[in-house]
């Protein structure tokens, strides 16, 4: 292995697991130095000039505090796409991931469909489903302009026709869109789970994108609901991520509202992570 590849793994050793910290080593090299498998692996000497040594430096430091390694870049992966990632969003999650492939999978011969998606943050969902279902017309509301002005990057960069607008979704909303497909992953942590929060998410990540209140989980499912139930179109479907801990009462929820064919989904690790239902 590269020198430089030790010293970081010495650098990063026992603030991180022992896969993270390989992976941090070996995306510093690559994705930032632009080091290759064979000057990796092989340990090809390549000089660092001060400016590198320095740039390198300061990465790690960042990363010693916890900031998120996508934030230091600028950027991440999101369905084998390039997404920008600034500290005004989330960075998107595999999780989410999942909850897009379904959406794609149920609707890939569809054409002419209309999806909102809420809250859209970096606009990892809006933009990848705009690219899966080209022949749908996607608009992404979130109540962030710095927010908004991410994703519309994100659709710039990969591609693709998304209509961002800044909506509150608690508040009154004069005009509401004629949609066939609504997709959130609103804020669902509860403040008092900062405890048990990793400090990569917790001091980092925007607040405004991750917690409601203690006494209401469930405020922002609510609401979409609320407003889907008159606005979707009259075949239209809701799609959600959740919090792992409110499967059963997300769904209790949506039924309560007259919604029909409630389906709880779990993701790749086996925790209730997706919600879909058709309107009332």
């Amino acid at each position: 292995m590269h020198p430089l590849y030790t010293y970081i793994i010495q650098s990063l050793s026992g603030l991180y697991p022992d896969l993270e910290v390989k992976a941090l080593a070996k995306g510093i090299l690559t994705d930032v130095f632009g080091f290759s498998a064979v000057d990796l692996y092989a340990g090809k000497d390549r000089n660092f000039s001060t400016k590198e040594r320095e740039k390198l430096e300061d990465i790690l430091s960042r990363l010693k505090r916890f900031e998120p390694f996508q934030y230091i870049t600028g950027e991440t992966f999101f369905l084998g796409h390039p997404f920008y990632v600034t500290h005004d969003v989330l960075v998107p999650r595999p999780e989410t991931a999942e909850l897009v492939e379904w959406i794609a999978r149920n609707y890939a011969s569809q054409e002419g469909l209309r999806v909102l998606d809420i809250g859209t943050g970096s606009g990892c969902i809006a933009v990848s489903l705009a690219r899966l279902l080209p022949r749908s017309s996607v608009l992404a509301w979130d109540v962030s302009e710095a927010a908004l002005a991410v994703a519309r990057r994100n659709a710039a960069r990969n591609g693709v026709n998304v209509e961002c607008v800044r909506v509150d979704v608690l508040s009154h909303i004069v005009a509401m869109p004629d949609a066939d497909i609504w997709v959130s992953n609103p804020p669902y942590i509860r403040e008092q789970e900062k405890a048990s929060m990793d400090r990569n998410v917790l001091d980092w990540e925007p607040g405004l994108a991750l917690f409601v209140p203690d006494n209401d989980p469930l405020l922002f499912y609510r609401k979409i609901a609320e407003l889907g139930s008159k606005h979707l179109s009259p075949s239209g479907v809701l799609y959600y991520e959740i919090n792992q801990a409110y499967g059963r009462e997300t769904v209790e929820l949506l039924r309560s509202m007259g919604y029909r064919n409630v389906e709880l989904r779990k993701d790749l690790s086996g925790n209730d992570r997706m919600v879909k239902a058709e309107r009332p």
